[in-house]
Parts: structure tokens; C-alpha cells; sequence
């Protein structure tokens, strides 16, 4: 089974988060940057798949240079090798477009993401790489299992999970519980020098015109004060949640 990870470069969310040219461009400058969190709960269950079922590994990321280190550690995790496609992740169409032809001429069986990223949440990638490559698409996918060309799937759903019974080919959205938290890895000395040798292949894009722009950035407004009631003053309580704060 070939397996392709999509690897997003985001802001570690203790990132203090700056804009500059009048609010139009995200300030990378000081910012330390990760695997997206939902990308690393699918890189490690795509690691299981290795260990367990001769898997092989390859992980993938639409960015330029700069985006190599976060490949590299997932290298280290334990991927056998990384794709860069040199492009400018603008646009979530734009990366789906590009993934789609790393698939396309890859072969791959099983594409394993994050279900969104954390930096601009849009959740829509994996669908759409789904619907470019004709594949089956299980998203907020919470447990995975493959026999051969079958698989079950679990997701999350309102209330609970849904149990799901598809066939590869498969692009897969993960979150936590597609692996617990306690199994993600961090890599050791051995994995950071191994991934030193392992091939990144870095690829030029396919032209796309890009669907979005961004207009401008905006903070979330700063919290407003406390007002603290004394216990036994219900009605003031009562009285500014209705009226103030309107939640009631």
C-alpha cells in the first residue's frame, strides 16, 4: 500500500500573530512553525500502517523553502521520503489542484490529511483533493483500519460516530482518534540523522489560477473587562446578562 501524508507548515499556536503592509500579509518574522496538528495525528497512523502492513510513506506540502523543515521532522517521524510541490500555499483550491497531480502521478492508494489546518481553518482541501482525483472521501475520520482494498472507517459525527465500510483508493480527513494523543512521536537523534539522507524531491506547480485573494487580516477585538456581583446580588446578575451581555 503507497500511502501520501499532506503536510501543512503552520504557526505553533503560542505564535504571536502580527500583520504587516497595511494588514495584508501574515508576519512570519519570530513565528515557529510545525506539523499542523490534524496532519501529524494522520502521519502517525500512517506510521502504524508501516510498521504493521509494509506501508510505504511519503508526505507532501505545497509551499516554498522555507516549508522544508517541517518535512524534514516528519522525516524523521519516520516517512521514507517528501515531496515539496514550489508553490505559494495561497489558496485552498490552488493546493488541492497541486496535490491532485502529485497523486495523479504517484499512484498512491491511501492519502491521509488533517481534516483542516489550524492557521486559516478552512477545512476544504481534502474534499476537494478527493473530488479532483476521484477518490472515496471519509472526513473527521477517528479510526481507520485497511484489509487489502477494503476499509472501515469510523467518524465523528453530532452525538457520536458513524462506522463506514469503503475501498480504496481513499483521501481520508483525520483529527484526534485516528490516533490518541499519547502516540504521536517525537523524533530521536537516530530519526533527524536518518532523515538527513532521505530523498525531498522538490517539484514545480501546475499553472492554477487562483478562485480567493485575501483582502485584509483582523485581530479578534481585545477581551472587554470583568464586572464581578457579589453572590447574594442575583438580580444585578440576571439584570446585565440580559441586557448587557444579551445571552438570556
Amino acid at each position: 500500500m503507497k500511502i501520501l501524508v499532506c503536510i501543512s507548515h503552520v504557526p505553533d499556536t503560542t505564535s504571536k500573530i502580527n500583520f504587516t503592509e497595511d494588514d495584508t500579509k501574515f508576519d512570519t518574522n519570530g513565528v515557529q512553525f510545525v506539523i499542523n496538528p490534524y496532519d501529524e495525528f494522520s502521519l502517525t497512523r500512517a506510521m502504524w500502517f508501516k510498521e504493521k502492513q509494509g506501508a510505504t510513506v511519503t508526505v507532501v506540502n505545497v509551499g516554498n523553502a522555507t516549508t522544508e523543515t517541517t518535512l524534514r521532522k516528519a522525516l524523521a517521524i519516520g516517512a521514507d521520503d517528501a515531496i515539496r510541490v514550489n508553490a505559494e500555499a495561497t489558496d485552498g483550491l490552488l493546493v488541492a489542484k497541486q496535490l491532485a497531480e502529485v497523486v495523479k502521478s504517484g499512484g498512491y492508494d491511501l492519502v491521509l490529511a488533517g481534516r483542516e489546518s489550524i492557521d486559516y481553518n478552512g477545512g476544504m482541501v481534502p474534499g476537494m483533493l478527493a473530488a479532483l482525483v476521484d477518490f472515496n472521501f471519509v472526513n473527521g475520520c477517528v479510526g481507520i483500519d485497511v484489509e487489502g482494498t477494503s476499509v472501515n472507517a469510523v467518524r465523528e459525527i453530532d452525538g457520536g460516530n458513524e462506522t463506514l465500510h469503503t475501498s480504496l483508493p481513499l483521501v481520508v480527513g483525520g483529527q484526534k482518534g485516528i490516533v490518541e494523543e499519547k502516540d504521536l512521536r517525537i523524533p530521536n537523534m537516530r530519526g533527524i540523522m536518518m532523515a538527513r539522507k532521505k530523498p525531498l524531491n522538490v517539484v514545480e506547480p501546475v499553472s492554477v489560477e487562483e478562485a480567493t485573494s485575501i483582502q485584509s487580516f483582523e485581530k479578534p477585538a481585545p477581551k472587554g473587562a470583568v464586572k464581578l456581583i457579589d453572590a447574594d446580588n442575583i438580580d444585578e446578575l440576571i439584570n446585565l446578562l440580559h441586557n448587557e451581555a444579551k445571552v438570556i
